[in-house]
């Protein structure tokens, strides 16, 4: 084993994974609002529901282990109260997505009003909170990565089972 070590992934490489993610099922998305093809309000449908559990499951992660282990770090919170509006923001919206009965044009504004949220959101993360979240001491951001994992495994379970 090379003894030169590269950084292990922490909780914020990992919340990041899923950033790029969806970002790319939002890029398909909006690629599939181009389609006229038959089957594309069935895709469109698929892909949003996919959308909406993916963020579903990453907030609820966020907000049960990660925004608490930093809360407890940081001195200045208010960046972790911004990010909690953010969150009840997109909940709502994807609420909104999941209960729609029609694939239309609300349907897509509706997605990509999401993404838009979801990609300012990230960016505070990453050029903020990671950053505030790497410079702290005493927490363990590997530690807190598996627990993260562990816990979004649960969730991804259960969600599946559930729509199954």
């Amino acid at each position: 084993m090379p003894t030169t070590k590269r950084a292990e992934p922490d909780a914020c490489s990992l919340l990041d994974a899923d950033h790029r993610k969806v970002k790319k099922m939002f890029k398909a998305y909006e690629e599939l609002t181009k389609s006229k093809a038959a089957g594309a309000p069935q895709k469109k449908r698929e892909l949003a529901n996919e959308i909406c559990m993916e963020l579903t499951v990453h907030a609820q992660i966020e907000e049960e282990i990660f925004y608490p282990a930093l809360r407890e770090a940081i001195k200045e919170t208010d960046l972790l109260d911004e990010a909690e509006v953010e969150h009840a923001s997109a909940k709502d919206l994807i609420a909104q997505i999941e209960e729609a009965a029609d694939v239309d044009d609300m349907f897509d504004a509706k997605v990509i009003v999401l993404g838009e949220y979801i990609d300012h959101h990230v960016k505070e993360e990453r050029n903020e909170m990671f950053v505030k979240a790497r410079a702290a001491r005493g927490l363990d951001l590997v530690a807190l990565r598996e627990q993260l994992e562990i816990r979004k495994e649960e969730l991804m379970s259960e969600l599946a089972g559930s729509t199954a």
